[in-house]
């Protein structure tokens, strides 16, 4: 269980479907069909029962942007961080290494800095676009996993793989939504449920948790009435590039 709350704390929608066995972790995907660009607001919450009989609870929100072929993901951050957040979103990092003298080299943090994939040849590619130093970072799909990446195009894109829901059963509980349905599934005790709109394409609210009550996370989806036109990955001239090896130690 620590596996899976670490992925759903960075934000990975997919690891609610990863308890009873989904999510199929492949990276390659089909070009996508067709569905509307829609600008997202998603707020996740998570709520734990440790062993020492500790409640504990966590809520973000993320921003996303969904056009054809690409997905831009961003943190929301309240005011009250820009005090600890300020400074370039790649921060220099000092490191003193046995025998040699003091070093410093640039780390950034792959939660705080906006993340754009994108869709190439069929499979995701990833990449972080930090404003502050006007740089972009790629990641190459070996390092996937320390950026908290799982390497899917559908579950960036659609955030679940719509195929999963042929493996759901149609609920009979009431979505309050037009063209909404809930889809539910449960195995060994822990429980999913999704309430997916066919016409946009997407979730707007998935849950997961046990019986027993020592989880329950939940993300929630709020569609824009608008999508805007000016699309930050469009807006990189003049940035430099950066691999993602050059803030390794």
């Amino acid at each position: 269980m620590q596996k899976y709350l670490k992925l759903m704390s960075h934000g990975a929608i997919a690891a609610l479907m990863v308890v009873v066995g989904l999510c199929s972790g492949t990276s390659s995907a089909q070009t996508p069909t067709a569905a509307p660009d829609l600008d997202l607001q998603i707020s996740y919450y998570s709520k734990v029962l440790t062993a020492e009989g500790v409640s504990r609870e966590a809520r973000y929100q993320d921003k996303m942007l969904r056009r054809a072929g690409h997905v831009w993901l961003e943190r929301v951050l309240p005011q009250a961080t820009a005090r600890v957040n300020q400074g370039p979103e790649i921060k220099k990092v000092s490191h003193h290494h046995q025998n040699e003298k003091l070093t410093e080299h640039k780390h950034f943090n792959p939660v705080l800095i906006p993340r754009h994939v994108q869709l190439e040849n069929g499979k995701a590619r990833i990449e972080f676009i930090d404003r502050a130093e006007k740089m972009t970072v790629s990641v190459p799909a070996s390092e996937f996993n320390n950026v908290n990446f799982d390497g899917s195009w559908e579950n960036s894109y659609y955030l679940i793989d719509p195929q999963l829901l042929k493996s759901m059963k149609p609920s009979s509980s009431p979505s309050g939504v037009d063209g909404a349905i809930w889809y539910e599934r449960e195995k060994n005790g822990i429980f999913q449920k999704v309430l997916w709109h066919a016409q946009k394409q997407i979730p707007l609210k998935v849950e997961s948790g046990d019986r027993a009550g020592t989880f329950y996370q939940s993300v929630e989806v709020k569609i824009a009435a608008n999508t805007q036109t000016q699309l930050p990955w469009v807006k990189l001239k003049g940035y430099t590039h950066k691999e993602y090896a050059d803030f390794l130690d």
